[in-house]
């Protein structure tokens, strides 16, 4: 299988609301309505009666990277049999129709919890305007 091609300017906003939005559909189609639950401090990023889904979107392939996982998501798929993990990718060219999706299931998750290691680290906001701040200095034109 050749690696799926990528549109270059996608951000990770757009990345993973892409990914939820594709989710919700996928998830309709298969007689299971969901709704969007991302950002609102939920466990998961969708929720339905059959299942609590967090989403991880890639804007290519996620093979050979790590998964992340918020500590409450850690104990949730820890603890919670219908916490599933969907890694969702190849986003970034845009097209719907050739992203690919990958399903965790929960004994799955499980098996794989086994191996998480914890890391403790901050975020930093870095605004968009002292990015290109940066760039006018360091690469004038």
């Amino acid at each position: 299988m050749s690696e799926p091609t990528q549109a270059p300017h996608m951000s990770n906003r757009a990345i993973e609301d892409a990914a939820v939005a594709y989710l919700l559909e996928w998830e309709a189609a298969r007689g299971r309505p969901s709704r969007d639950t991302h950002n609102t401090g939920a466990a998961a990023d969708v929720a339905n009666a059959h299942r609590t889904i967090e989403v991880k979107a890639y804007g290519g392939l996620a093979r050979g990277q790590d998964l992340w996982l918020e500590p409450s998501q850690y104990t949730e798929g820890r603890d919670n049999p219908n916490f599933w993990l969907y890694v969702v990718e190849n986003i970034r060219q845009g097209d719907p129709a050739r992203f690919r999706l990958l399903e965790i299931d929960g004994e799955t998750l499980r098996v794989m919890l086994v191996r998480a290691v914890e890391r403790r680290c901050f975020t930093v906001p870095w605004p968009v305007a002292t990015y290109d701040e940066l760039i006018r200095d360091q690469y004038p034109a």
